[in-house]
Formats: structure tokens, sequence, C-alpha cells
């Protein structure tokens, strides 16, 4: 019980400290040191507290010591264990002042300021910074006059003192625009943030609890819950506060969150009925009295420890931007500082109950899911742009460079003066802001933007589509899916169940029979066992509308039993209020290993009385007896049975219906039978009836599998069913359609074939069966996960499969969690389940996932839209900026124009492009599969089309435009002359081809129409209008800042021309055949199967980006070259000497031990070939060649 004293530590630990903090925020009321009893009750929460700290008979032991007993502590809490607390307003208010609220403060959310320093931390940025400030600084010292003139043109032409004096403004405009890109980014990660703590508190508001108030069950809020509730608790549940135990049957609670074990504990009022929050309830059902909320339970306990929630939530929100690294840092930092604590915190794992807690959990378990497969090809492929555009803007630096000294003190022979040197740093500053600006331009830092706004987007509108996203990735890996594992009930069918046939008193009938056509005997049998045997929260209730269908609460199919009851014309309540549920005196719930449900009366002679009710395969094979049509119990023998499985069960079955038998067994008073040894007591039993349940298709489910199949989704039904059911439901679905080749196998036989004869499971033989699987029946949570998995590790077809699985139950919980994308039902689910999925689905249907397919493959359309349309820009301005710098010493785009052009691709362009919304002709293609290139073929071809289009027009207006539009020159100006009409006109044409080229953009597979359905877009028409509004203003007002002087009507109509141009073009693109380009490549491909390893090395740092991982890899590689080539030198040499091969080897040992010290090995070979080897092949981001430790 090492594990329970922890807990008891470490609850008193926090007793000191806990309240001061939070008093102020209605967390925890009364006094701190617990004194006051709390507005009159006669308990305080520091005594309750002490009561949950015990386990066991301890806890027993305490309750008899201070209050006699359950209903003692009741009645001091002024609740009753019958009808609850009153639950009038003052009452609640007066026990939310006694004993706090049941809420756990979340951490607060990062200010706007935190999030616009993390941006400033982009390293693109804080070069520019630097550079605009050199420049700044530089622009101010004036030389003195007459020595200006031998540091040669600082800048010709007659110029007055008001142009001289504008040497500072390009510095301040570089500063202005970078302020403009982090304000963006910061806005955007608000917004990110706010939308995604919107998400997180309605998914909290969803979670309801019932609890008796006055006497009668009401849902509500788990916040609004108050110590004195009597909460109901049932399978599936997570507990919200911390309770004693009142009355239960078969209860098991899994504390794995809390104390790490992993086994299932027996709760039983006599025992041990300590109920904590955050532990999920994993058999049976119960009520309890909740005795701590918020703050004061367990697990508030816990988290005031951790600083309430404070480590919540980084990891969910470092999308894109690396910048959070430092913070997390620090967070780490923190919790080592608190050793003291986090060493009693060491068997509490990381709590999995609450939601605030499953944020804690996902940044605690970070490798849940793998980085997604989008977010994997996009890092990857804007590290490769990086790295090329770093290369270009280093080049064009040390051209620029070298060109001005070659040119100014080689060519024209100057000497170096002391006073000139300010002017020349000037000239080197200019360059270097040209290099940046080559670097910003060329570094897409767009992309996270683009992914983030599209999911955010997608994710916001998927609410309306009734999917409510738990993972930001699981809506785009969602598109990718290529198999969807689907529960029957409730998913695919109504999850509205009505009896419609009936065996009874060997006979059949199809329809309900009057109460006259059944032996009376028979029939109070029958409603005893269907009223008593079942949860008594399941009931049926008048409707809401009049002439609807009455309403079903509770477990669906024994609703639909309770109202095989009414329509044989009796009553079920009655029946319940003679025997109300504290008077049952043994249950055995329903569970997914015994597929069935008893319950034990004591009859008023002393004799027992069990009434069982399950699968009726299952049933039939305890059953011993059957009554007759007189009522009378005569024997059921094997052959019997199978007879009755023919007859009644496999026409039943085969018609779509649920078949449940009802059996009964008396049992003599002394000795009392073991109750614990079931198998010996759910025997022998006299089988009533047996109904046939059915549970309608969903009418739209049918044509949304159809959409599926068209999709390239491969439907497959994992159902509890009996297997003829099954069958006859995926049939009506279209799951399986006649004349096509599958397979439909039951839980049993699937084990028998994946299994060897040793009872291990053999991939090799899960890929001859799932790829023909459509039905699987009569399974268990187990075999769901299984399959998953096994259809997820399959190698048997060339395209890893992404598959999607919906849960309900507790017990799905391990398939949801293994899934790519897992789906909880939001009604029919119970919280377990909620906790281990993707998404939630709030209307409980299949059609919704098909909405979830459409989204998916939205977004990953939406990011190579814009991929498509920023690599065009990327590339040309590239070009244009590096060629246009080696040729005439200066680039024709400014920096400052840059930006504006980085703003208009990055921003605005991921915007527009992002938030398009799907149509459905996104579902009549075949799944994009994992490692398909982001760029394909099309894509490629449309770049570089419009690459070529837009070079040779700026190319054209840059060395020839002076004479086409007659006007002066703008090449070869010298430093802070005044704009000129030629470089603005290529400014000007070089954004209005990108504005039209976004058009463009909009269709990627070749598509002709390039504006079909663009006005269901407002937010792509109004950016694209306003971008040419503030173009205009740019060119026309922009002036000296902007480099841009202003152009008359003429030049501008040329511009447009030219613009539109590019709309005609991309129609020739659209015309070439991508297969007669054998020279395109795709690119961004998705990660090679070698590189999955060094992902894993990498898993422990999260920090480390991609980048330096793949310095590292290089550097891995590098070390192994080197050696390989030192060892066959060895060899070679070794046998040279005709020397033995153990002195080969030997050595080979000893070079290996050098090796961790390349530079420092004695021999004159090795240090040649060190020095040789570290030439040709330097370490990335390491050119002396040293070794790297």
């Amino acid at each position: 019980m090492s594990t329970t004293a922890t807990m008891g530590e470490m609850a008193n630990s926090a007793v000191e400290f806990y309240p001061k903090g939070t008093r102020g925020r209605g967390g925890g009321g009364g006094r701190a040191d617990g004194s006051l009893a709390g507005g009159d009750f006669g308990v305080t929460v520091k005594e309750l507290r002490e009561l949950m700290e015990l386990r066991g008979a301890d806890a027993l032991q305490k309750i008899q010591d201070c209050y006699g007993d359950t209903d003692g502590l009741c009645q001091r809490l002024q609740s009753s264990t019958t009808n609850g607390v009153s639950g009038d307003p003052a009452d609640l208010e007066r026990r939310y002042q006694a004993f706090g609220r049941n809420f756990i403060p979340p951490k607060k959310p990062k200010t706007f300021l935190e999030l616009v320093w993390e941006a400033l931390q982009d390293v693109t940025l804080i070069i520019l910074e630097a550079a605009a400030i050199i420049s700044l600084g530089l622009s101010f010292y004036q030389p003195p006059g007459k020595e200006s003139e031998l540091c040669g043109e600082v800048s010709s032409g007659a110029e007055d003192e008001g142009e001289a004096d504008a040497g500072w403004i390009e510095g301040a405009a570089i500063l202005l625009s970078v302020v403009c890109v982090v304000l963006v980014t910061a806005f955007n990660d608000w917004s990110k943030e706010k939308q995604f703590r919107g998400l997180q508190s309605r998914i909290e508001q969803e979670q309801r609890f019932a609890v008796v108030r006055k006497g009668n069950v009401i849902q509500i809020p788990v916040a609004d819950m108050v110590v004195g509730d009597m909460a109901q608790v049932k399978y599936g549940d997570l507990l919200p506060a911390d309770g004693i135990l009142v009355q239960a049957n078969d209860l098991k609670i899994d504390e794995s969150s809390l104390t790490g074990e992993s086994d299932h504990v027996r709760k039983s009022v006599d025992k041990d009925p300590m109920l904590l929050s955050g532990t999920h309830v994993m058999e049976g059902s119960g009520r309890m009295l909740v005795t701590a909320v918020g703050v004061n339970s367990q697990t508030g306990i816990i988290f005031t420890l951790l600083g309430a929630g404070d480590v919540e939530e980084e990891g969910k929100e470092k999308k894109g931007k690396q910048a959070d690294g430092a913070v997390e840092n620090n967070q780490n930092k923190a919790k080592k500082q608190d050793g003291g604590v986090a060493m009693e915190m060491q068997p509490l794992k990381s709590a999995e109950g609450g939601e605030v807690e499953d944020r804690e959990k996902k940044k605690t378990s970070v490798p849940k899911k793998e980085k997604s497969v989008l977010q994997g090809k996009l890092t990857k492929l804007a590290v490769q742009i990086g790295k090329a555009g770093l290369v270009m803007s280093a080049i064009t630096v040390i051209i620029l460079v070298l060109y001005f000294v070659i040119n100014t003190f080689v060519v024209k022979g100057r000497t170096w003066l002391p006073e000139c040197t300010p002017i020349y740093v000037q000239y080197f500053v200019k360059f270097f802001i040209i290099g940046v600006t080559v670097l910003v331009v060329a570094v897409p830092e767009g992309l996270p933007l683009a992914v983030t706004i599209s999911l955010a987007y997608s994710v916001k509108k998927m609410m309306k589509d009734n999917n409510l996203v738990r993972h930001l990735d699981a809506c785009e890996t969602m598109g990718n899916a290529t198999a969807i594992c689907s529960d029957k009930t409730g998913t695919l069918t109504t999850n509205r169940m009505t009896v419609v046939q009936l065996y009874v008193g060997d006979a059949h009938y199809r329809v309900i029979p009057d109460p006259g056509q059944v032996n009376p005997h028979t029939l109070d049998l029958l409603v005893n066992a269907i009223a008593i045997n079942s949860a008594y929260t399941s009931k049926i209730l008048p409707p809401d509308v009049e002439g609807g269908l009455a309403k079903q609460v509770g477990n669906k199919t024994e609703c639909g039993l309770l109202g095989l009851i009414l329509n044989l014309q009796r009553d079920y309540a009655t029946v319940r209020e003679q025997i109300p549920e504290e008077k049952l005196y043994k249950v055995y719930t329903f569970n997914s290993v015994r597929k069935s449900m008893s319950t034990v009366i004591k009859l008023p002679d002393g004799t027992f009385r069990l009434y069982s009710k399950g699968a009726s395969e299952i049933m039939l094979k305890k059953c011993s007896y059957i009554l007759d049509a007189n009522g009378e119990a005569r024997s059921f023998r094997p052959r019997d049975r199978d007879e009755m499985v023919k007859q009644v069960i496999e026409p039943m079955a085969c018609e779509g219906l649920r078949t449940i038998c009802i059996a009964y067994r008396d049992l003599p008073p002394n000795p009392e039978p073991e109750w614990d040894n079931e198998a010996e007591i759910v025997t022998e039993l006299t089988c009533i009836t047996v109904v046939g349940i059915e549970d309608p298709v969903r009418p739209e489910v049918p044509e949304a599998i159809r959409k599926c199949q068209r999709a390239g989704i491969t439907v497959r039904m994992v159902t509890g069913d009996n297997i003829n059911t099954a069958r006859a439901i995926a049939a009506k679905c279209g799951i399986i359609n006649p004349g096509d080749d599958f397979i439909c196998l039951e839980g049993k036989e699937f084990n028998r074939r994946i299994r060897n004869e040793k009872g291990e499971i053999e991939q090799e033989r899960i890929d001859k069966i799932w790829p023909k699987l459509r039905v699987l029946a009569r399974s268990s949570p187990t075999d769901k996960h299984t399959l998953v998995k096994g259809i997820i590790d399959s190698l048997a077809v060339e395209q890893r499969q992404v598959v999607a699985v919906t849960g309900d139950g507790t017990n799905d919980g391990p398939a949801l969690k293994k899934a790519d994308v897992g789906f909880a039902m939001g009604i029919a689910g119970t919280d377990v389940a909620k906790e281990a999925s993707d998404i939630i689905l709030t209307d409980d249907n299949f059609s919704s996932i098909v909405k979830a397919v459409m989204w998916g493959r939205n977004v990953y359309d939406s990011i190579s839209k814009f991929l498509q349309f920023q690599l065009t820009v990327n590339v040309v301005a590239v070009i244009v900026a590096f060629t246009g710098a080696c040729i005439t010493q200066d680039s024709p785009l400014k920096a400052v124009q840059m930006l504006w052009v980085n703003l208009i691709m990055d921003t605005f362009a991921s915007l527009a492009l992002a938030t398009e919304p799907p149509t459905e002709a996104l579902l009549l293609r075949k799944p994009y599969g994992r490692n398909n290139p982001l760029i394909s073929l099309t894509m490629m071809k449309n770049i570089l089309g419009h690459g070529v289009y837009q070079l040779v027009i700026i190319f054209t207006l840059l060395f020839i435009g002076e004479r086409i539009f007659n006007i002066d020159s703008g090449r070869n100006a010298p430093l802070h002359s005044p704009p000129s009409e030629h470089y603005t006109i290529i400014f000007n044409t070089f954004v209005l081809m990108q504005l039209f080229n976004e058009i463009n953009a909009r269709k990627i597979h070749g598509e002709r129409n390039v504006f079909d359905g663009i006005f269901a877009n407002p937010i792509f028409c109004s950016i694209v209008l306003g971008t040419f509004a503030v173009q205009i203003v740019i060119v026309q007002w922009g002036g000296k800042p902007f480099s841009c002087a202003p152009l008359n009507v003429e030049q501008w109509l040329w511009c447009l021309f030219v613009g539109v141009g590019e709309l005609l073009w991309g129609q020739v693109i659209a015309t070439v055949p991508t297969e007669r380009l054998p020279c395109l490549k795709e690119a961004g491909l998705g990660l090679e199967p070698g590189e999955e390893e060094g992902e894993e090395l990498a898993e422990d740092e999260e920090e480390i980006d991609c980048a330096e991982r793949e310095l590292r890899r290089g550097q891995i590689l590098w070390f192994r070259g080197l050696n390989r080539i030192q060892t066959q030198m060895e060899v070679v040499s070794t046998f040279k000497r005709s020397g033995s091969f153990q002195g080969a080897v030997r050595r080979r040992s000893s070079v290996l031990s050098q090796l961790h010290d390349v530079n420092t090995i004695s021999t004159p070979s090795h240090v040649a070939l060190s020095t040789a080897t570290a030439n040709t092949s330097p370490a990335p981001g390491n050119a002396s060649g040293e070794s790297l430790p």
C-alpha cells in the first residue's frame, strides 16, 4: 500500500499551502485551516480531506469513529441517501461557500505581448532588425563635404538637402515591416489559442453527470456538483469528484491514473467505499455521496501541487513555431526544482482524469501520435527551401561585396581613406540587407501559418458538421484515411431499440402478441425478469411532442425490453417500487466478457431468485429448462438448443434483429450460495423467452458509405452482435454488396486464423485476412484493437493504411488510441472513450465521418494550393534578387518591397487559399496516401511554368524596360538616390502577376476553370481586392520608404495587362500534358523508411528542430564513412605487411576507440587521412573538419 501512503503524505503537504491562493478565486471557501465549519455543516473541508486520504478498512474505521456510519456523515452534510440535496439555489450557494466549486482553475493563457516576444525570436527577423538598425545608425553619419568625392559617387545628380536626409527611411521602413510581420504572426497565434480554449471549454461543458436532487435523478454539468450531492455512477464514467459509496452493484474502478496500478479495484460499501476523482468506472454501477470537489478532490490536490494546471497545453500549441521551446524548458526546470513534490508524485503517473489533466497528459506522453504526416512533409520541405535560400543569399552578398571592392579599389584604384569608412560600411550594410531580403523571401515562414489557419478554420467549420475536434492534426489525417472500422449500434443504426419478434411458450410470434395469448405465470416472470434485471436508470419517458415517439433514457437495449412490457399492457414502474434498488441482493453487471447481466433478489419465503438476460447463443448454453405453453418448466437438452438456434434465432438474426434470451433460476436459502462463484450460480437456468430487437439502419448511412467507397475508403463493421445480424445490417448499409469478394468472421474464428500454434498473433496471418474482411462479429475490444493494429502495421500493400475507428464503450479506449483517428460518440459514448478519441461525433452519426474526410482532404488541398502559389513567388523573387544583384549591384526589388511581397505571399495568401470551402468533388478521388509527395507533378509543372513567364517579363523590364516606356534607367543608381519609375514598374508588375497567379493557384489538379466557386469564399475575394487597393496606395504614395515613384495611367494599364496574362498563360500550361515532361520531379516527399529511426532518436528532445536533426544525421553518416575508410586502410596495410588477421581486428577496435577524438591520432598516416577526409567531406556547419563530439 505504499502508493496510498505517498498519496496521503502528498495530500498533507498540500494541505498547508493550498487555500491561500485560491480563496479569492472562489476556489476553496471556508478558512484556510478549516477551523470554520463552513456555513453550519457538521463537518469541515479539512476533516473530509483527511477522510478521503484513507483507503479500505482504515476509511471504514474512521467513518465509524467520527460519524457512526455513512448515513451519519450524510446527515452532517445535510443530505439524504435516497433524496440527495434539496437543490435550491440558496443551499447550493452555501455549499459552494463552505466546500468550494467543482472547478480547477486553468492556467492563464499567454498574453498578446508574450506572443509578440515569441514571434520576434524568428532568426530571419532578428537578422533583418540588426541590419536595419546598423543601416539607421550609419545613415545619420555625415562625412565632411570635401572628401566625399574621393570616396566614390555617393549620390549623383543635383540632390536637395531633403533627399540627402532621407537615408534613414530605408532602415526605418524595414523595421516597420518587421513590426507588421510580428504583429500578424502574434495575432494569428493569439486567435488560435483563443479558439482552442473555446473548444476546450466546450468539451468541458459537454461532460454531465447524473445526481439525485429532491429525489429526482437529473443530469447536471460536472462543474455544478456540490459536496453532499448523491451521484449515480455507472459503467464508463469518469468520476468528477471524490465520494463515499452508499450503494454498489459489482463496482470495479480503474485507479491507474492516480496509483499507477493497472488492476481494477473492487469497491463495495462494506470493504472499500472510497471513490476518487479522475478514476474510471470499468464495471458495475452504484451511488456515491460527494465529499470533495474541485481543488479539494484528489485530482485537485495533485493539480495544486503542479501549480493548478500550469503545465497545461504547451505541446498542443507547438504547431509550426518552434519558439515555444524556450518556455517549455523553463517549465521543465520548474518541475525539477519542485524535487520534493515531484518525488512524492512518482506513483501518480500522469493523472488522466478531467479535461485539464487530459491536456497535461498529452504533454507528458507526447509520442501518442507521431508528428502528423503533413507536418512532417512540410517541415522537411521548409528545411530544404531554407537551405537553398541561405546558400543563394550568401552567394548574393559575397558577389556584391567582391564586385564593389574590386570595382572601387582595383579598377578605379582608390585607396581606403579612414574618413570614407562609414560610407563604405554603408554600402556593405546595403549589400547585407539585400542578402537578408533574398533569404527572407526564400524561407517560406508562411507554411506553418497556412497549416494552422487552415486547420483552425476547418475545426471551426467542422463543429457545424457535428465533428468536435480535440486534436488539430486529426482533421488533416482524416483526409488520408483509407479504412474506417465502425461500430454498428448507434453509428450505423439509429440506436432506438424496439422488440419486434418474440418466442415464448413454444410459439414464435412475428408481431408482439396480445397479453391474453401468453400464459399469465410466464407473463409475470417475464415482466419481473425485465423490470428488475436492468439498470434502474433505464426508463421510458413520455414523448416531448404529442404524438411523437416515447423518449428512451439509459441503456437502449434495456429500453427496448421495457417497451415490450408496456406493449404487453403491464407497468414496470410498479415492480420497481415493490423491489427498489437497495433490495437487490446481488448484481452481476453487464460487461463485454460476460455479454450478460444477472440480478439476484430474496423472495418473501427466504429463497433466492436469479434473473438473467444476455446474448441468446451464450444464454441458451446455460439453460437446462424452458417454459412451455402452460408455463411449466420442461428439460431443454443440447439437441433442443440446436433446433431452437436453427428455427428461431437464425431466422431472426438474418432479418437483422438482435436476439436476447431472458431466463431465471431459483436458488435455495441454505446453505446460502457462494455468490462470488459466478459460473456455479448462473447455470442450469430456465429460459423464459427469446426476443428479437430491431435497431433500424439510419436512413442517411447507405449513401454515406457509398461516398466512402467511391472515395477509396473501405468501411468495415466491428460489432459485438451475432454474425447473422451483423451480416444483415452490413448488407442493408451497403458495406457488403452481392457479388463482392468479402469475408465476414466471428471474433473466435478471427483469433483462430491470426494466431500461430503458440497463440501469438502473426502479422503475416493478419495480412491474409484484413484486405477482404468487411464484418467482424461477436468481437471483443481486444479483437478490435488487434484488427486496427494489424491494418496499420501491415506491409501487404504499398501504402501504409490510415485507419479511423469509431467507439463508444470504455473498452474501446485502446483501439481509439491506436487508430490514426479515433471518433468517440458524443451522445452514447462514455467519458473514457471521449478521453481516448481525437474527434467527438456530437450526433453519433456515420455520415458526419464522411464530412470529416471531406474537410481533411480540403486541408491537404488548401496547403497544396498555398504551396504552389508560394513556391512560384519564392523561385521568381529569389532569382530576380540574385541575378539582379549580381548584374546591376542592386536588387531590383528593395528590402521593404520584398517584405511587402512576403506579407502578401505568406499571411494573406495563406488566409485566402486556406479558407476555401470543401466541395463534394473531393470525394471523387482516391486518398493521397502517407508517402505521396506534397508537390505533385502537375503542381511542379504549374510552378515552373508560371515562374518562367514571370522571369521573362521581369528581366525584359529590367534590361530594356526604360526603352519600352521611354523613361530613365534605374540600373546602377548610387546610394540614396531617389526611387526610379523604372524599378517601380518592375515591382508593380511583379506584385500584380502574383495577385493573378493567386487565382490560378485555386486549382491544383490541372482544372481549366480557375474561377469555379470563387464567390463561395468571400475571404478570398476580399483579400485579393484588398491587396490590390494597398498596392495602388504603395505605388502612388509610398515614396521613398517603399522606393516607389508614382506611375501614370498608361504604365498602370501595361502592368495590369501583363498581370492578366498570368491567367491566359495558366490555360496554356494546363494544355501541356504532364506526362510529356519527363524532366519534372516531385518534391516534399514523406519520410523515407530509413529516416524513421532518426525521428525516434529525437523523440526525447522535442525541442530539437528539424534542421538540427539533419545536421546530426549528417555528422553520424560522416563519422561512419570516415570510420569505414580507416578500417579498410588498416586491413589493406595489415595484409600488405602479411600480418595475421587478428592484428587487423585488434587495430580495428583501437581505431574505434580513437574515433572519439579523430584529431589526436598518433600515426602520421592517420593524420593525413583524417585531414584528407575532413577536407573532402566537412560536416555540415563545421567546415574546418574537426571532429564533433
